[in-house]
This record gives structure tokens, sequence and C-alpha cells, in this order.
């Protein structure tokens, strides 16, 4: 099943923002009209690009129908370029949600392992081997390892893949710094795009060689990052280290409650829809969260 036509030309550099999916009350519908408003305030906020269906987005409790639209409307509307999750249990269902991002006009692929059983890494690499196989030229492709929801991508599984040159890059979300080093090393060997997916190293991240982030608090605080991303690039340690530091604030914050709660309620105080909560929260959570809501509304303008 080739998906036709050529590879787009991508920068994949900067800050890229995991876009939450803002949903109809009592409804598992996406809200399109608070999505591309959504889109909107990304760009306005500089990011470099946004990325849509992602863990952030929770694209797992979506249709493939309403994929297919959030993917199409979402490609006409945003003034940046847009890279669609094609995250699925099966190769076939991650081949069909990519041919609809290919046809509404995106501009890259992220793939993470089929999610929910544990697959070892020869199946790994089969999937991504045949994914890419099957999707051609189409779009730029990019890996995504994020072993707290699905089966991580060992790093000599990366190195296989990476060398084949089918990939355009990594998204690596696992936070762990180790792995992180053994991709900058390959980066070094042969070229390929490094994005930071977990936003507790972002600023080590960046200023140890990653060719940005992409993550999911942009989606909330989109200013922040872009600003911390153009200090690191700018080599101002003092100001990275300040900019950092009301990042790590922020995290400390969302980390109390279930990914991605916290980004989307702070994304409703920045004035976005972002839709329920996917499960309701318990009594002692659901007041956290307002604690947090009352504590960024006045935070979110200081900085």
């Amino acid at each position: 099943m080739r998906l036709g036509r050529q590879a787009k030309q991508l920068q994949l550099s900067g800050v890229f923002a995991a876009a939450v999916t803002p949903n109809l009350p009592g409804t598992l519908e996406v809200d399109y009209s608070g999505l591309l408003d959504l889109l909107d305030f990304l760009a306005q906020g500089g990011v470099s690009g946004i990325c849509l269906m992602g863990s952030t987005g929770e694209f797992a409790k979506y249709s493939f129908s309403d994929r297919q639209r959030a993917i199409y409307l979402s490609a006409k509307r945003s003034k940046v370029p847009l890279i669609v999750g094609v995250g699925h249990t099966s190769l076939t269902g991650a081949l069909q949600v990519a041919a609809d991002a290919v046809q509404a006009g995106a501009d890259g692929l992220l793939l993470m392992p089929p999610y929910f059983f544990p697959y070892a890494q020869p199946e790994i690499e089969t999937f991504y081997r045949e994914f890419a196989r099957e999707a051609g030229n189409s779009l730029p492709i990019m890996l995504y390892n994020i072993p707290q929801f699905t089966s991580g991508i060992g790093i000599e599984t990366a190195r296989r893949l990476l060398d084949t040159g089918l990939f355009a890059g990594i998204k690596d979300s696992s936070g762990n710094w180790d792995y992180f080093e053994q991709l900058l090393a390959l980066k070094r060997e042969r070229p390929f795009v490094l994005f930071a997916g977990n936003d507790r190293i972002a600023a080590q991240a960046l200023a140890a060689g990653a060719d940005g982030v992409l993550s999911g608090c942009a989606s909330a605080i989109p200013e922040l990052l872009v600003a911390l991303c153009q200090s690191a690039a700018a080599g101002d340690h003092e100001r990275t280290a300040s900019l950092n530091a009301s990042l790590t604030e922020f995290i400390d914050w969302i980390e109390q409650f279930p990914t991605p709660v916290g980004i989307k309620r702070a994304v409703s105080v920045r004035g976005q829809k972002s839709g329920e909560t996917s499960v309701p929260l318990g009594a002692e959570t659901s007041q956290s969260l307002e604690k947090f809501a009352s504590w960024f509304q006045g935070w979110h303008k200081i900085w």
C-alpha cells in the first residue's frame, strides 16, 4: 500500500508543540472548532510546528473518522508545519492513519511502536521497516520512543533503523538521559533529526546538540518553550537556566495528575478549549487540579 506523493522538505528544528485534542462535552467527538482555534494560538506563540494526535493529543480514544477529519481540517488551517501522530495497535492501522495524513496535506509522520501489547526488539524493528516500505517517500517519518506507554525502542534498534536512511529522525520521550546521550553519539556518526520529547531534559538536550523539542508543555505555554529554545541556541546560559527553572516548576505541578490532565487544564486557563478528562478524577485530585489552575492563572503572566 504505497501512500504516494513525494516527501516534503520539512525543517525539523526548534519547538514543535504536541497539541491536546479538545473534545465535545460528554462525547468522544473532537471539538473541531476548538482544535482549529488552538492551532492559531500555538502559531501565535511562535512554535516552529505542531504535532497532532500524539500522546498529549490522546489519539487512542478517537475513531479513524475523527482522526481523519481532525487531520484534514488542521492541515488546511495550520500556519506552521504539521506532524501527525499515526500510532496504532497494528501496522495496518498505522498505515491507514498515515494515508489520511498524506492525503490531507500534512508535513510529517510520527510513529511509536504498536502499543498495549509488549513487543520485543525484532518485532519493533520489523514493524518500522514494513511501515517505511509501505509508506515509501510520501512524508518524513520520525521514530517515537515513549517506553512509558508502549514498548521502548532499544538503542541498537534505533541505530539500525536510522542507518537505513528511511527515517528522518527520532523523538525520545523516555526522559532517560543515558539513552539520549547515546542518541547524540549516533547523531555524530550520521546526521538525523533528534528531538527531546521529555520536557524535564529539554534545556539539557538543547545544550548538548538536540535539534529541538517536541513538547506537550508547549501546548499550554508555547512562549516559554520558544524562549528556552532561543536562549539555548544563543548560548545565553543565565537566561536558559531561569527559563528552565520556570518550566520545571510547571512540570512539578502537572506531574501530580494523569497525562495530559494538567496540560489540558492549563490550556483552558489560557482561554482555549481542551475538553473533559478521559477518566473522572478523584475528589482530592480534582481539588489539586483547581489549586493548580489558580496558581497557573497568575504564573503564566509573569515570565
